[in-house]
Parts: structure tokens; C-alpha cells; sequence
């Protein structure tokens, strides 16, 4: 059985990670989606808590998702639940020179490697910062995000 790790913010989590998910489901045994408050970004538009929630109703037709949350290093998270490679989506070039270093540097600390996953061109666009922006300005982000952020993003404006 080959378990994988998908860590990310997920600060919203949009239709570019669903997708990867989703190809990592159907390529692997167990791929566990893992949300951590990120410092290097701008504040956060949902909790630790709610993102979570959020996956879990966004990825509840994959059976083989399991949804948690991190404030450790991803390799040591990698470690405690028994993944064998750690994935990444890539939507642009400038993506991948980040990422890769970050797996280098994963790999030369833990000996777990990373795959990198590439994103439809219908999905290239897409990144949590754009939707987080467009939404705080009143924009419609739907086209972008799965039913359940759209939802709460339109409750949380109107509040």
C-alpha cells in the first residue's frame, strides 16, 4: 500500500488542489490532505479548524482521503503517518523552482522524496491568494472553488 502526503494551507482550498487530490486518489492507496497555518502568508480567511471541515466536505466522494492538520515540519508529518512520498501541484515554472527546492531540502532531512503533479490549464490560474483577494473585495470566486467555499465565502461577506 503506498500512502501519500499533500500538505498545503488550503487557505481556501480551490478547484486546482481538488483536482490534484483527485488524480492523487485514483494514482495511490491513501493520500492524506494535511492543512497548516502557514506564516509566510497573509492572515488566514478560515481557521485551522474550518479548513479542515471544509476538506472533509470537499473530498468526501474519495474514499481513500484521509483530512488533517500540521504546525511540525512536513517530513516529520510525513514520518508519523507513514507516507511514502510527500506530492506537490505545480501550475507554472515558477512553482516547480520553488518546490523543488523544498524537496530537495525534504529529501537531503528526512530521505522522503516528492512528487510533483501538474495542474489542468483550466486550473493553472488558480491560487488560494487570488481567491482569498478577489473574495475580500466582494468578487465571485464560485467558478473557482468547490460549493462549499463558495458558500461560506458568500455567508462570511454578508455578515
Amino acid at each position: 500500500m503506498t500512502t501519500v502526503l499533500y500538505p498545503g494551507s488550503f487557505d481556501p482550498i480551490h478547484n486546482g488542489h481538488v483536482e490534484i487530490i483527485e488524480v492523487a486518489a485514483g494514482l495511490f492507496d491513501t493520500v492524506i490532505v494535511a492543512a497548516v497555518r502557514n506564516p509566510q502568508k497573509s492572515t488566514a480567511m478560515f481557521s485551522l479548524e474550518e479548513r479542515k471541515q471544509i476538506l472533509s466536505e470537499c473530498l468526501a466522494h474519495l474514499d481513500n482521503v484521509e483530512i488533517t492538520q500540521f504546525s511540525t515540519l512536513v517530513v516529520d508529518l510525513a514520518k508519523q503517518v507513514g507516507a511514502d512520498f510527500i506530492i506537490k501541484g505545480l501550475r507554472a515554472v515558477s512553482d516547480f523552482e520553488q518546490e523543488l527546492q523544498q524537496a530537495q531540502t525534504n529529501h537531503a532531512i528526512s530521505g522522503v522524496h516528492t512528487l510533483f503533479v501538474p495542474s489542468a490549464t483550466t486550473h493553472s490560474f488558480i491560487a488560494s491568494k487570488w481567491v482569498r483577494e478577489v473574495a475580500r473585495f466582494g468578487g465571485d470566486v464560485s467558478s473557482m472553488v468547490p460549493a462549499a467555499v463558495a458558500k461560506r465565502i458568500a455567508e462570511r461577506s454578508r455578515s
